[in-house]
């Protein structure tokens, strides 16, 4: 009942305990993964694209590696029902490629970015978002909570929760706005049409 109540039984248990796996192993292999596959500007514009994606996936420290595998499994509680597990692939993506597109043309002067911190917050207001649309409470209280946090970042305040790391806020912010457009999109072409109402002259003759 516990796991279910967290959304870990089951496949989606089996499904996060593979994430988190993959990036306990990733950070094992440091430096040297560290080196080959965070986000860097001049490797990535001589062609080592692979850095794109792989950079969300890679961390610091075991610290940082920690904090963000705390809000894996907390964000995976929170909205992991909103989205079938394609849409949420396919949102994963946008998200991080919009955190990549943000860093890349907004923030030119970020050299290099590891961490799931700015895909975590596109997924976490891609399933709010996705969740105001049915009024969920969770949603109606999470999201301004989200975008309370990613005001005071940007003013230059603290969250309190990733004091002692160096943190990209831009990459919150960059996600947090990929996240809004890909769960609203995507739950619109979930969400089924109503069958438009016949013509009042087919209803006369039905009659």
């Amino acid at each position: 009942m516990i796991l279910k109540t967290f959304k870990i039984d089951g496949k989606r248990g089996l499904a996060l305990l593979a994430f988190l796996l993959a990036c306990v192993l990733l950070q094992a292999a440091a430096p040297q993964s560290f080196n080959a596959l965070r986000y860097e500007r001049g490797a990535i514009a001589a062609g080592e694209i692979w850095r794109l994606l792989s950079a969300h996936f890679i961390h610091l420290n075991a610290s940082h590696l920690l904090v963000n595998m705390a809000g894996v499994v907390l964000v995976w509680g929170l909205v992991i029902d909103e989205l079938p597990p394609l849409r949420w692939l396919v949102a994963l993506l946008a998200i991080v490629l919009g955190v990549d597109a943000g860093l890349w043309w907004l923030s030119p002067g970020v050299d290099w970015y590891v961490g799931a911190s700015g895909a975590l917050h596109g997924v976490l207001v891609a399933g709010f978002v996705c969740g105001l649309w049915r009024r969920d409470p969770v949603a109606m209280v999470g999201l301004p909570i989200v975008l309370g946090k990613l005001l005071l970042e940007q003013r230059g305040g603290s969250t309190g929760i990733t004091d002692g790391l160096p943190v990209v806020s831009a990459a919150h912010l960059y996600g947090a706005l990929a996240g809004a457009v890909a769960g609203a999109m995507l739950h619109i072409r979930r969400t089924p049409q109503a069958p438009a109402a016949a013509p009042a002259h087919r209803q006369a003759e039905r009659r």
